[in-house]
């Protein structure tokens, strides 16, 4: 049984995924994929690379996730989810590229810098 193995990353997220040939079934960090993620959008972003190559419903995914929210979360798989399908199938890749699941999202969140509440806010200017 071939097993395919990759590591997503977005904001503070690791996911390190592994793809099984199966019926479709998710399991992160142990629990059903609807119990982890409950929003649908979250869900939808999950389901993404296998609407894109077709092959929704014909891998099995098991993912260990820590660190972030669970929007970074849920690109973090996504990303570990593109990578491991290239892996099966390196002809997905232009598929996978077009859509921009290939890319990792370098965002981050701005430090805060002294003498400022937050990373960009300024304290409450008074001019009398």
């Amino acid at each position: 049984m071939e097993v395919y193995s990759a590591t997503g990353r977005r904001k503070s997220s690791i996911a390190r995924v592994r793809l099984v040939p199966g019926k479709g079934e998710m399991r992160i960090n142990n629990r059903d994929v609807l119990d982890y993620f409950k929003r649908d959008t979250l869900k939808m972003i999950i389901d993404q690379p296998f609407q894109v190559t077709e092959t929704l419903g014909k891998f099995d995914v098991v993912a260990r996730i820590q660190g972030g929210g669970l929007t970074g979360q849920a690109g973090a798989l996504r990303l570990g989810i593109s990578r491991a399908l290239l892996q099966f199938n390196p002809e997905l890749r232009p598929e996978l590229r077009t859509a921009g699941f290939l890319t990792r999202d370098p965002r981050r969140v701005e430090r805060k810098k002294y003498g400022r509440p937050k990373a960009r806010k300024r304290f409450q200017f008074s001019k009398r």
